[in-house]
């Protein structure tokens, strides 16, 4: 654990002020939990804001002297390094970035400063003191009731109001020599106003990105092409009509598909990220879903010998298509940690339609 200077009033203040604090003991971190009165110093005059809600990211500061920042950023334990990036124009690659954790019973704990040099952990290096986020040397990590606790300041007078954050992976922690970084498992962004102490949630690029991606492949490969083949199996007495709705529905649900594959092919070259089974299936996906769009071109006649063959081929292969697209959205959601609401919502529509082509078979078996 690092130690504050003895020259450091202003530190002092704030490490008492969390140390000492009236906190409930099972209780997280709040902005609303009362700081004790009994301390002979002014805390009215501290920001607070939950920076990030769904990781109880809390962020507290204020200025001290015209050029001098302190900050304390608090954290639930979860055994993972936490995070603060200081940006300079909102994006990660280019931040200068605070990294604390705590050790297995208190030991080995620390923090670090960390250049952002790009996405990859192996451009995440170490920052001179002297180059990049002034950050004074009088830097201290704690933990009380399971929340981590990185105070520090800055020595500006304007420090950047773009801020990153990250929480790392459960017992990866950094380690000397070199203090190499695992890759975050999750990172937010937002701008802070430091006039009146709120935040705006910083919605990146990539980000948007990402839900376009999920969106597409979840209507395209998992809600229009298993429609369109429910229409093919359970419709045909409605002939034409079948034919040229399964088609339609069928090459509408491609090409929201093969869109949505491609990007997240970019997704992938953005982030700087590794997810190869993911992109394997997706592009196996997309290949079975252009071969049974190629397939209407070489159909045989009905009275052809080979048609049954035919039928046997595209029929196949589009069950295949339909599960291992279903499995690969669903592990998709995993990557992307978008949240149990993703899961469930995708869910039930596999539910409704699995129930709907339930009744449907019974039925045609029954007519049969």
């Amino acid at each position: 654990m690092m130690s504050p200077p003895k020259h450091s009033p202003q530190l002092f203040f704030l490490i008492f002020i969390f140390l000492f604090s009236d906190v409930h003991s099972q209780a997280l971190d709040s902005c609303n939990s009362p700081l004790s009165n009994t301390l002979p110093f002014d805390t009215s005059s501290l920001q607070c804001v939950v920076v990030w809600p769904s990781q109880s990211f809390i962020l507290r500061y204020g200025q001290v002297s015209p050029n001098i920042w302190s900050y304390v950023l608090s954290a639930p334990n979860t055994n993972g390094y936490i995070a603060i990036g200081f940006s300079p124009n909102g994006n990660m690659v280019g931040s200068s970035a605070l990294v604390g954790w705590i050790g297995n019973n208190g030991i080995d704990s620390g923090i670090k400063k960390f250049f952002l040099g790009g996405k990859s952990p192996n451009l995440v290096t170490l920052q001179p003191q002297d180059q990049g986020l002034q950050v004074l040397q009088n830097m201290f990590i704690s933990t009380l009731q399971n929340q981590i606790y990185m105070v520090f300041q800055v020595a500006s007078n304007n420090p950047s109001m773009y801020m990153i954050y990250a929480v790392g992976p459960a017992g990866q922690l950094p380690s000397a020599p070199n203090f190499a970084l695992s890759q975050h498992r999750a990172m937010y962004s937002t701008v802070v106003n430091y006039g009146t102490g709120g935040t705006v949630t910083q919605s990146s690029p990539e980000a948007s990105l990402k839900r376009i991606h999920g969106i597409l492949n979840i209507a395209g490969w998992g809600i229009l092409i298993p429609i369109g083949a429910m229409i093919a199996r359970y419709m045909r007495h409605w002939d034409p009509q079948w034919f040229y709705s399964h088609a339609i529905i069928q090459f509408t649900g491609f090409t929201l598909g093969a869109i949505g594959v491609f990007c997240g092919l970019a997704l992938e070259n953005r982030l700087d990220i590794y997810v190869d089974k993911h992109k394997a299936l997706g592009i196996f996906v997309l290949i079975l879903g252009g071969l049974q769009v190629l397939a209407i071109f070489v159909r045989p006649h009905r009275a052809s010998k080979v048609r049954k063959y035919w039928n046997w081929y595209h029929s196949n292969v589009g069950r295949l298509l339909v599960i291992l697209a279903i499995i690969n959205i669903f592990y998709g959601i995993k990557l992307g940690k978008e949240g149990s609401e993703w899961n469930q919502g995708f869910a039930i529509v596999i539910v409704i339609l699995f129930t709907i082509s339930l009744i449907l078979e019974l039925r045609m078996w029954t007519r049969k």
